[in-house]
């Protein structure tokens, strides 16, 4: 074992706790089979638990937001019943890799339906966030790394405002919904039809609801009940994501290119225990109620564990303010 370094790949200070790292060359065999076989069991009843806890929460916070007169219950409740419908990114996420349910076909329907409600495509989202896990932090490789990391606070605020997630959500789903699929280089040509398709039918259901509110005398329902809401917890959920690579090492190392943030349980249920993100870029097979337990035994490994979201980015704020080198 050797100490780890407080700073971060560009030099500038690590907001994460100190805590050793191994110098393992193979990082991804620093988990015996036997233990990992166990980490792996994925299970539909767990699965199925906690998304009827996450709905339920977002049945509870919207029927107070639409039916409170008093602002001061739904505005807080608008603000929890956004940020849920936000994180319905966490089980896509997670359904994307097949890990959430035992059951292959659980785990589409459940990814489309949640991305139906965050405003992703999870049959696109699949075969980019793939590329993502393939080429971690790789400059050039990684899709996330399109959209470059603010390096202005002014940029910083307009990451948070969710505005560039907005007007990409509405460039990227019109230009699949068109066939124009030639800058995506993840996407097979079988992968483009289906992405295509997908869609297609997700522009439709939005359309449907509209023109069902429409019709049922109530033509701002999906403004108030969806959109709004969802705008609402998006700086909320770019907060958080922020978190999962800024700052960290541009190579494909796992244990020193992504992050594991400490944070309450209410937000580590909402986001799927995403927060132990170095833990699921190293074993991308361990299904979300296992992440805990594969951070135990990981943890002496991990370049950047930080101790909370706030101190991240305050971290992240610190070094925009710093000259460039």
């Amino acid at each position: 074992m050797v100490p780890h370094s407080t700073q971060c790949s560009d030099g500038a200070p690590e907001c994460s706790e100190v805590v050793p790292v191994s110098t393992w060359s193979h990082p991804r065999q620093i988990l015996s089979a036997q233990v990992l076989a166990t980490l792996n069991q994925r299970s539909n009843v767990k699965g199925f638990v906690h998304l009827l806890g996450h709905l339920a929460i977002l049945a509870v916070s919207g029927y107070l937001w639409a039916t409170q007169p008093h602002w001061a219950i739904a505005l807080p409740a608008l603000v929890v019943y956004g940020f849920g419908i936000a994180t319905m990114f966490a089980p896509l996420h997670e359904c994307v890799h097949r890990t959430a349910f035992a059951s292959q076909g659980l785990n589409d329907a459940v990814a489309w339906l949640a991305g139906l409600l965050s405003f992703y495509n999870s049959t696109f989202y699949r075969r980019y966030h793939k590329w993502h896990h393939r080429y971690t932090q790789i400059p050039g490789k990684d899709p996330e790394l399109d959209d470059p990391k603010p390096t202005t606070l002014r940029a910083y605020l307009l990451e948070l405002s969710g505005l560039p997630w907005w007007l990409g959500k509405l460039r990227g789903h019109s230009k699949i919904a068109l066939g124009r699929v030639e800058d995506y280089p993840y996407l097979s040509q079988t992968g483009a039809s289906e992405a295509i398709r997908s869609t297609r039918l997700q522009l439709a259901v939005y359309g449907g609801a509209i023109a069902l509110s429409v019709a049922a005398g109530h033509p701002w329902a999906v403004w108030l009940y969806w959109v709004l809401p969802l705008a609402v917890g998006q700086p909320l959920l770019r907060f958080i994501l922020l978190a999962e690579h800024t700052g960290c090492s541009q190579d494909n190392n796992p244990l020193t290119n992504t992050r594991t943030t400490f944070t309450l349980p209410p937000l580590r249920f909402l986001m799927w225990n995403m927060p132990y993100h170095t833990e699921h870029h190293l074993y991308p097979s361990i299904p979300f109620h296992a992440l805990a337990e594969a951070h135990r035994q990981l943890r002496p490994n991990l370049a950047h564990v930080a101790t909370g979201y706030l101190q991240v980015n305050r971290q992240i704020i610190a070094n925009l303010r710093q000259p460039a080198v």
